[in-house]
């Protein structure tokens, strides 16, 4: 489906030195997109952005979201025809330490990006990625819809709820069925995949502790979420963009839910078996740590309107994440080069979505 919608389209990602951000220009880059990025430099060392070279691949632009002039600047040079805007505060914890920053780069700057692009005029399609935790979190045992409000407890939570509200209401204020630019928002979380070294985060947790032979340390083993490959919500990211620069793209200017199938939504402690088994190679320790900041127990999504109306499921199950994601750290660290399995895995993937003959593949 969208295989082609993106060759020679001048794409602005924004966020594109963190781990969700250097898969996607890296598949926008093989389907022959002109990428402009705009983040700041890279938080970890390693990261995934360095190790693909990206920065030699795409116009670069270390700029912060929060400065607005800045931001303007880049869009009036890039003049994009479609924007990622996945520039984000990504951490639950962090923000207990950092709220106020947490809100003005996830709210502020979302608004700047609207604003500079509602100024600057050009542009046809922008997906805002929010998470799956922008919904008020009542630990209901079925998915959250997109038609359910807005909340969350924690100032990460609360501000990608809120980023929600801003962009809706810019929308509705500014880009309307008959304007040039339709906004859309992608809410998914919970993903997993080779090159993310973030702090909090399982995977690289498991990483860590499995090479240095030290215990693995779960916060909340009991709680569930929806696991999935970063490529899986890209693959939707990608989808909805294809959709909203249609001639009625104003359809699908709206929220929309990307997570992965039923039998990817398990508790953390069997992630962390899963995990070990896939590895094949050692033992690790699983012990539980003793305190932490509240998080969500229960959380998943209901994807049927993503499924139904831009006809997309993402094409790998449980097993597929967590062998996909196994091997390729596994292969960094035995000395396989980054981007040849990054690549290899891309291509992989678009291969088993046309298998299961997906729309979105051809």
């Amino acid at each position: 489906m969208f295989q082609h919608s993106f060759r020679k389209r001048r794409v602005l990602v924004t966020g594109h030195t963190g781990f969700k951000g250097a898969w996607l220009v890296q598949w926008l880059l093989s389907l022959g997109a002109e990428v402009t990025g705009l983040a700041l430099a890279p938080e970890t060392n390693p990261n995934l952005f360095t190790l693909l070279g990206l920065e030699r691949k795409i116009s670069h632009r270390e700029v912060d979201v929060r400065d607005a002039a800045g931001l303007l600047g880049v869009v009036m040079e890039a003049r994009p025809e479609v924007v990622f805007h996945l520039a984000a505060q990504a951490l639950v914890h962090r923000s207990y330490q950092e709220p106020k920053a947490t809100w003005d780069v996830n709210v502020g700057g979302t608004i700047n990006i609207l604003e500079a692009l509602r100024l600057v005029g050009g542009t046809r399609a922008c997906v805002v990625v929010t998470s799956d935790k922008c919904y008020e979190n009542l630990e209901q045992v079925w998915g959250y819809r997109e038609c359910d409000p807005m909340g969350g407890h924690d100032p990460y939570s609360s501000s990608k709820g809120a980023t929600e509200l801003a962009v809706a209401s810019w929308r509705s204020s500014f880009f309307g069925p008959g304007a040039e630019l339709q906004v859309a928002t992608a809410r998914a979380g919970n993903v997993i995949g080779g090159g993310d070294w973030s702090a909090d985060r399982i995977v690289v947790d498991f990483v860590r502790s499995i090479i240095n032979g030290r215990p693995l340390l779960l916060r909340n083993p009991s709680a569930t979420r929806p696991w999935q490959h970063v490529l899986e919500p890209l693959s939707g990211y990608l989808s909805l963009a294809h959709h909203l620069l249609l001639p009625e793209g104003h359809r699908w200017a709206e929220g929309w839910n990307f997570g992965p199938v039923e039998d990817s939504v398990v508790t953390v402690e069997n992630l962390a078996h899963a995990l070990v088994n896939a590895w094949g190679e050692g033992e690790i320790n699983i012990e539980t740590q003793s305190s932490h900041p509240h998080e969500a127990n229960l959380l998943k999504l209901d994807c049927s309107k993503a499924r139904d109306l831009l006809r997309w499921h993402g094409a790998w199950g449980f097993q597929d994440t967590v062998r996909n994601t196994t091997h390729w750290y596994r292969g960094v660290h035995n000395g396989v080069d980054p981007e040849s399995l990054t690549l290899d895995q891309i291509s992989a993937y678009h291969q088993a979505a046309r298998d299961a003959g997906l729309p979105w593949a051809f």
